[in-house]
């Protein structure tokens, strides 16, 4: 395996480097100019974007954006026949059609005047085609994967499996550049579905309802300090068309697996509407083992082996709908709201064997848990936003509420039925946790940006978000001599908690010449009050209060130099936080896994965290590279401490804040346009980890170097079929208390668009080699642990997708000769 590592990193930088170094020998590109502003005041559109797309396949060859003073310069366009086309929100989308770049060494469109919209299509030419797949802005990368083969009919964690630099385990868990401590937000916000479990909302929302993905590595002041390697936003879609428009898909899979999604919307000129319905039917078969060796010399348990078979179904139904009114030409009041309602079943057979030291059985047993999880919850939104006269100056403002709840029943059924190598009878101990949780969110928001001169730009704003839990759980345990369930005090509880976090922050961005510079600087009040309830014999509850509470300043640096030759520079830094979440927080016992319980600590710390990053990218006509070099320390590191066993093989996991952490690495990102049927988008990031021991609970100084990467490839066959192949490998990795091994896994998919251009037809297999697994080997007090977990079998679906409505933008085709290059144009000629 370590070999094959190899060369699969050595094949993917030598077809990236080769690649590159061919293309930067093509014919000498051509460059196209423009000056683009509003057609009624004369004044400049900054940031407006424009996208070139082959004229006979329809596929987006680059897309940039205006800079402040509305200068539009597209470089590195080969010799061909192109359409040109140019929108931003409010006006009318501007498109012209076959412009032919030959032997010119400039293209110069003249002052391109856009009108705001009047919700009426300019007509003549159709544009059809699909976004470009990454896009870059000044602190974040922005990957559209609603064209994402391999991920249909899957769910969000299938989706952002294929995005570059992010990976995800098989309980949907999500890391970053390798790190776990990352923010994930939906639509800009945090999510309620299954109580903020973000694993469970990753499950719960369907692959077909997201339209891109924004990874945050160095954020500026603007967004929330949360995450320690970053954020990411999911944005899922919503309607951009004029007229009537809407679309069906259905997905079948194998082991049981179902999806259906659709989505209706309507937009003139003075609203929009849409909505959106999305219903997922998915089972998971899993495995894995835990092998203990017990190194307490004095224990009668010498080894015991965990093995264990679990069958899950997933049922969800999401709902989101919403509103956008002009209330005149600059003002739009918005109103939108989702509802969420599932079902999470899962059955595990779990089997122990307790050996002495030459494997002679001291206790074997089998033990079912199951796990029935339900739950509900809702969210709306009230956004304003208020354009005026001056050129990028804008006021928004956002209230949004959101409420959940979610019951789980927990039934453990352990039979032991062999004892020191003799068979026993033992009367069936039956455990059962019923738990009932419930959740409110309140965000209110507001931000305003103003332009300062020619470049320059001032952003402020406010965030108060504000959350309430409330969690209960009552445990019971068969008295088999009553034949009655008995109260268990020792796990039942009522834990509840409110999160509160205030913020404030001031930005600074300007350009002098070809060098730009970004100043934030946010400050956070945040507040944790927890009361933990533990039940007594009489049924009385006793309260434990804790609290955490800190204020800090969050400040942000970003320094970017554009060069000659489509080239650019940046250095930023930025101050972050981790905050303790979920589980970590809630002190009593779960002890859902027979050989190690878990209990939470309400007096966690967050962590501090400090990022550098150095980026440079560059453009060919054909080729995107982006590389950066990062540097992250992480103080307070949350380390989840496993105790020394009981005399009966039971260990204890609690988070501490023990511990500090230095993370260096380097990231390369490339998107490669090889042929006009073939592209792919690779992806290395190489990392040294060092990890500061704590040896009184027994840590120890741990340091590693480490890799991932990732090849997604694009081919386009003959009648309208497509592929999509995508392989990705993770490097064996240490972690605090040992080393986590390395998994290759492979994903492909095909599809078919119809002649009459509204319909298609899509087959994927995730896992095609069945290799993905996840294992590791810890050293903790007492124990060796050798831990590994599966997926059973290559998941396929396949997908049918209906369009239908008005789905092309359309433009008056220009007088001019298509061969000239105009000095100007008029409004609506363009």
């Amino acid at each position: 395996m370590k070999n094959n590592a190899y060369k699969f990193l050595l094949y993917t930088l030598s077809i990236c480097a080769i690649t590159v170094n061919l293309k930067a020998q093509s014919i000498e590109p051509v460059t196209i100019v423009a000056k683009v502003i509003d057609a009624q005041n004369n004044q400049t559109v900054p940031f407006a974007t424009a996208s070139i797309l082959d004229r006979k396949t329809k596929a987006i060859i680059k897309v940039v954006q205006t800079d402040v003073n509305g200068l539009l310069k597209i470089s590195g366009l080969a010799p061909g026949v192109i359409t040109f086309k140019i929108s931003y929100v409010g006006y009318q989308t501007m498109v012209r059609d076959s412009i032919t770049i030959g032997t010119q060494k400039q293209i110069n469109l003249g002052t391109i005047k856009m009108s705001p919209s009047k919700g009426t299509a300019l007509k003549e030419v159709q544009i059809t085609a699909q976004k470009s797949t990454m896009q870059l802005g000044i602190d974040k990368k922005v990957f559209s994967v609603d064209q994402s083969l391999v991920s249909e009919g899957g769910s969000a964690s299938d989706v952002l499996q294929n995005v570059p630099t992010i990976q995800t385990d098989m309980d949907g868990n999500v890391s970053l550049r390798g790190s776990a401590g990352v923010r994930v937000l939906i639509d800009g916000k945090p999510s309620l579905i299954a109580g903020g479990n973000v694993a469970q909302i990753l499950q719960s929302i369907p692959a077909s309802s997201i339209e891109s993905v924004e990874v945050i590595t160095n954020p500026s002041a603007k967004y929330d300090a949360e995450g320690q390697s970053g954020i990411i936003n999911i944005v899922l879609k919503k309607n951009k068309k004029l007229g009537f428009n809407g679309s069906v898909a259905l997905t079948a899979g194998n082991m049981d697996s179902y999806n259906a999604n659709t989505s209706l919307s309507y937009q003139n000129n003075k609203m929009n509407i849409f909505g959106n319905y999305s219903y997922r039917n998915g089972k998971r078969l899993s495995g894995g083992y835990s092998n203990i060796t017990y190194l307490d010399s004095t224990f009668p348990t010498v080894f015991a082996n965990q093995n264990s078979d679990s069958e899950g179904l997933d049922k969800g139904h999401n709902l989101k709908a919403g509103i956008d009114y002009y209330l005149a030409a600059k003002s739009v009041l918005s109103f939108s709201g989702g509802f969420n309602i599932r079902d999470n079943n899962r059955t595990e057979l779990i089997y122990i064997d307790k050996l002495d030291g030459v494997m002679d059985p001291i206790e074997l047993s089998n033990r079912i848990n199951t796990n029935n999880r339900s739950g509900s919850s809702y969210d709306i939104n009230l956004d304003f936003s208020q354009k005026f006269k001056k050129p990028r100056e804008e006021l928004t403002f956002n209230f949004g509420f959101s409420k959940g709840n979610n019951d789980s029943y927990q039934v453990f059924d352990t039979q032991i039925y062999n004892q020191n190598g003799e068979t026993v009878v033992l009367p069936l101990a039956v455990n059962s946790n019923n738990g009932i949780g419930n959740d409110k969110n309140y965000n209110i928001q507001t931000d305003y940006t103003l332009p300062i001169g020619k470049a320059g730009k001032f952003e402020t704003g406010y965030r108060s978000q504000i959350r309430f839990s409330d969690n209960n759980t009552l445990a019971e345990i068969l008295n088999n001599t009553t034949g009655n369930y008995d109260v268990d005090y020792l796990v039942s509880n009522d834990f509840n908690s409110k999160d509160q976090v205030h913020a404030i922050y001031v930005n600074y961005q300007n350009q002098i010449k070809n060098f730009g510079y970004q100043f934030g600087l946010r400050g956070e009040n945040a507040t944790l009050n927890t009361s933990s309830g533990a039940y007594s014999a009489g049924n009385d509850v006793l309260y434990t209060p804790g609290k955490v509470a800190y204020t800090r300043l969050y400040p942000s640096v970003f320094l970017t130099q554009k060069l000659k030759g489509e080239q650019q520079v940046q250095l930023s830094y930025s101050r972050r936080v981790n905050r303790p979440r979920g589980w970590d927080t809630n002190p009593f016992l779960d002890t859902s896994e027979p050989l190690n319980y878990r209990q939470g600590n309400p007096n966690l710390k967050p962590e501090d965290v400090h990022a550098y990053e150095f980026s440079y990218n560059k453009y060919w006509p054909s080729v995107t590279f982006i590389s950066s070099v990062y540097f992250r320390q992480t103080n307070d590191v949350i380390q989840r401490v496993r105790t020394a066993p009981d005399e009966e093989g039971i260990t204890l996991t609690t988070p501490e804040n023990l511990t500090s952490e230095k993370s260096t690495g380097l990231e390369l990102i490339g998107k490669i346009d090889v042929l006009k049927a073939w592209n792919f988008t690779a992806n290395v990031n190489l990392f040294q980890r060092n990890i500061k021991g704590v040896p009184e609970y027994g840590i120890l100084e741990n340091s590693g170097f480490s890799w991932d990467a990732n090849v997604t490839n694009n081919i386009t066959l003959p009648y309208s079929i497509t592929l999509q192949i995508k392989a990705d490998y993770r490097a064996p990795q240490v972690v605090a208390l040992g080393k986590r091994n390395a998994m290759f896994g492979a994903d492909a998919g095909a599809k078919y668009d119809f002649p009459n251009k509204k319909s298609s037809l899509s087959l994927n297999v995730r896992n095609v080699f069945n290799t993905r697994n996840w294992s590791m080997t810890t050293t903790n007090p007492g124990t060796t642990i050798d831990f590994k977990r599966y997926m059973q079998g290559p998941m396929a679906s396949l997908t049918y997708s209906y369009r239908f409505g008005k789905t092309d933008f359309q433009a008056k085709r220009t007088k001019k000769s298509d061969q000239q290059e105009p000095q100007g144009s008029e409004e609506g000629s363009f």
